[in-house]
Formats: C-alpha cells, structure tokens, sequence
C-alpha cells in the first residue's frame, strides 16, 4: 500500500515541476541565466553577486548541475542538423525535469541511506515526498535545492565512513569532493587524509574556474597563484557585515525557529517535540543556529534542513492523533502546493515566453512583478529592453509609458496589424493592480491607450498585499478574486 501511495506522490512531485510558478527570481538569476550566456548566445542578465569588485557566487557547482545538461542540449540540437540555438524554452523546462530526478533519486535515496529500520524509514520516505517543499522547492532551480543534496548525501557519506571500513576510502574521497570542510572526529587518520587530499584538489579546481569567470581576458597562472578569486571568502565577508545584509532585510535571530521553519514543516514542527535523536537531527539543529547568526533569514534557506527533520520524526501514537495529524498535514502541503508551486507568480514565465514572440516588440515595461528571465526571450534581447520597475509609483509609471509609448496609428486598432510596425511598448502588469483600472478603457484622443493582447489567470502576486491599508478581506478578494497577469500594448496619439 504504501508504495502506491509513494508512486502518487512521485507523480506529483513531476506534476507540479512541470507547473511554471515562480518562487523567487534566484532561481533563474543565480543558476540556469548565468550559464545559458556561456554555452548558448541568449544575452542574459548578471546580477550584482557576479558583477561586484568581489563576486560572492561560485560558478563552479553550476557547470556539472546546469552546464553539462545544457551541452548536453546544445550538441543533440547541432546533431540533428537544427539552425539557430535551441529554443530557451526547451532548456527551462529540461532543468526542470532534471530537477525533478535528481530530487526524485538523489534524495530519496538518501533517506533510505540514512534510516536502517524499515518501519522508520517508509515514514519518514513518505513525509519527505508529501511535503510541499519538495514539490516545489526542490523541483526549481535553486542552489538550496542542490545544498539539500549534498548536505544529505555528505550525511550519508559520514555514515558510510564511520560504518563501513571497506569502504571508508572511496567514501571519503567523494565526501571530500562533495562538502570541502566536513570533518568528524571519528575518521581514521588515512580516511581523514584522504578526504583532506580530495577536498583540496576539488577547491584548486573551484578556485581556478571561478578565476578564470571572472578575470577579463586570457587566464594566466599569475592570476590564479596571485589574484584567485575565492568566492566563499567573499560571501562570508559579505554576509557578516550588518550594513550589507540591511540592503536585502534584517530579521530578529529568532525568524528562523519561530516563523521559517514552521512556515515549513506545518504540522509535523509540533512533532519535534519527541523526535528520533540521530544525526541527520543534529546536523539540522545544527545548521539552524549557524543560520540564525545572520540577520538576513529567509525560509529557503533552510530547506537543507527539511528532509533531515521530517526523517527524525516520530508520528503521534493512538489512532485518532495520528488521523488528525495525517488529515492536518495533508491540508497543510496541498493549499502550500497550490499557492506555490502553481500560482506564485506563475505567469511570468509564460509571458516571458509571449514577449519573445511578438515581432514588433521594442520596450517591455514590468510592473508588480519579480524581475523576469531575460534567457527566456531567444534572442529577443538584442531590439527588446527589459525595463524591471516592481516599486514605481504608479504616477511615475504612466511617465515612464507616456515616454516610451508609440503612436497610436489606425492599424493599431484593427486585428494584430500593429505586429507589423517597427517598434511597440507593452506593460506587463498584474490584473489585480486596481491602480491601473481608470486608464485601461480609453478610447479617447487624449492620454495612453492600452490594448490587451494577452492574458492568464494562474498568477498570485503575493507581494501586493496591503492588509494595513485595505484590510484583510479587501486585500484578499483583490489579490485572489483578481488573479492574474496581463500584457498590454501601449500606443498615445501623436500630432
């Protein structure tokens, strides 16, 4: 029975991989657009963690989780004598089904690595899979999504090595490429050693792809022996200083234990009440203080850390409280799911993917929404500027349109002849924007006009509440009654 019921929620897990919401613009910025410029020749985006005077990402666990897939990609697309690149598309959603089995195989195999009792086991295997962070989070591409992997399978390792001696030296040598600075002090001294020698050869390499990211021009051994660019140093200097972390949002150190991981966990928060003492619960514990330090806290940041609690849990006893608990927790990740894994922000990358295609189109102005992917326009970059202005007044937006906006020609007004000019803004803008409201009928000689082309309805733009201005149930029949987002085309009269 219970492997049904794990089939089911495999499937989805696909499911909902394969739905385009939106988690947060990381997904894109910090992962799949940063290598898609170097192995295809999409103009993309860098943002400032990769252009600061001390970059504090590292290129290098991106080329073997997004880089050989997208070669992969590149060289079936060549082979089978295709022109042009291959659409952006195709590779968003290749990632995101190569997310989906490595979240899928990895990490589930993990928990079966990890837990030796088989009643333990199908329980905590069944709580990781129905949990929403899964479907959602570890199916986008995320770097916390990666982290979780070899934050577990680095648990898995351990276990290995302090088990197993036959095969303690294959373990830490992987152990030593997959999580530089884990040590235990249960190692032997060669498995140490080992480990050590992998570890170190594996940052050489690190250190020496990232140099030669971000040195302009030929790389040198003068560059890498004297001028290396070591990412890590530069995050932890980075994220340790107040002023910095102020730019994105400090929280209390508590934002973690009491709002994120509950955020997270549901229901099953209240079980670590008694959990199973283990490992896998201490390196949790463990890293959630180490987290807490910085004043910058956001819940996924701790997605690491899920799995390895939801393994360490015990279900309530007596009937009754483990039906309550199965009932809560099913609830829980079902509407998490829904509004996550579906409707946050999900229609950017749908109208990402409609701007590519419009002809005519020469400024996209983005209102209320997180900053889209600029991959995602197959070459449309070179004659369509991206303008990304989520916190503009809204008198200040209808400057920026008045400025940019064509002239509104008769053919404008008939079928999709306007597809034939040169040029051709649009305002790509959430319905529920009841600013916008006044402006979008008119038909007169005066002002901007705006001409609805395209439309969805599966997008929720959660940062537009504003239950201190409106009140709840206002801001609510607004932001979910109004669901949406909407592409305009906008024109005004000229002499």
């Amino acid at each position: 029975m219970w492997r049904r019921v794990y089939l089911l929620l495999v499937l989805v897990r696909l499911w909902f991989a394969l739905s385009p919401s939106y988690l947060h613009p990381d997904e894109n910025f910090q992962g799949p657009e940063v290598i898609a410029g170097q192995i295809f020749s999409y103009p993309v985006r860098h943002t400032w963690e990769f252009t600061s005077d001390h970059p504090i990402r590292s290129v290098f666990p991106l080329w073997p989780v997004y880089g050989l897939p997208m070669l992969l990609l590149r060289w079936l697309w060549i082979g089978n004598g295709q022109a042009g690149e291959m659409p952006p598309i195709a590779v968003f959603w290749t990632l995101r089904v190569l997310m989906f089995v490595i979240s899928f195989v990895l990490e589930d195999w993990a928990i079966h690595e990890l837990i030796h009792s088989p009643r333990h086991r199908r329980v905590a295997v069944l709580l990781v899979a129905s949990s929403y962070v899964t479907w959602t989070y570890q199916t986008h591409t995320f770097s916390n999504s990666i982290e979780t992997l070899v934050v577990a399978w680095s648990m898995v390792l351990i276990q290995r090595i302090v088990e197993g001696p036959q095969r303690s030296l294959l373990s830490c040598t992987i152990l030593g490429i997959v999580a530089v600075f884990v040590a235990d002090p249960s190692f032997r001294p060669l498995s140490l050693a080992v480990m050590l020698l992998s570890g170190l050869a594996t940052a050489l390499v690190a250190i020496t792809i990232d140099t030669a990211f971000y040195t302009p021009g030929p790389l040198s051994w003068g560059d890498v022996l004297f001028r290396p660019v070591i990412t890590p140093l530069n995050n932890l200097g980075y994220n340790m200083s107040p002023a910095n972390l102020a730019e994105h949002g400090l929280h209390p150190w508590y934002q973690h234990l009491l709002a994120n991981l509950p955020l997270l966990l549901g229901p099953a928060t209240l079980l670590l009440i008694r959990p199973h003492l283990s490992l896998r619960l201490y390196s949790a514990v463990s890293g959630l203080v180490v987290l807490s330090i910085f004043r910058h806290q956001e819940a996924r940041f701790l997605i690491p850390t899920v799995p390895l609690i939801l393994s360490s849990v015990k279900l309530p006893h007596g009937r009754t409280a483990k039906r309550a608990f199965i009932a809560a927790w099913l609830i829980f990740n079902a509407f998490f799911a829904i509004l996550m894994g579906i409707y946050h922000q999900g229609g950017i990358i749908p109208a990402q993917v409609f701007m590519s295609a419009q002809p005519d189109a020469t400024q996209a102005v983005w209102w209320k929404t997180y900053t889209p992917p600029i991959w995602l326009l197959n070459g449309k970059n070179e004659v369509l500027e991206t303008r990304d202005v989520m916190g503009l007044e809204g008198e200040k937006l209808m400057d920026l349109l008045g400025s940019l906006a064509t002239c509104d020609e008769p053919a404008d007004r008939r079928n999709k002849e306007y597809l034939k000019e040169k040029s051709g803004t649009y305002l790509i803008a959430p319905t529920s924007a009841e600013w916008l409201d006044p402006y979008l009928p008119n038909k007169g000689l005066t002002g901007l006009r705006f001409r609805e082309v395209w439309r969805t309805q599966t997008h929720l733009n959660l940062d537009d509440l504003d239950f201190a201005e409106d009140g709840v149930w206002k801001t609510l029949s607004r932001v979910v009654g109004r669901r949406g987002l909407a592409v305009w085309r906008v024109t005004k009269s000229c002499p």
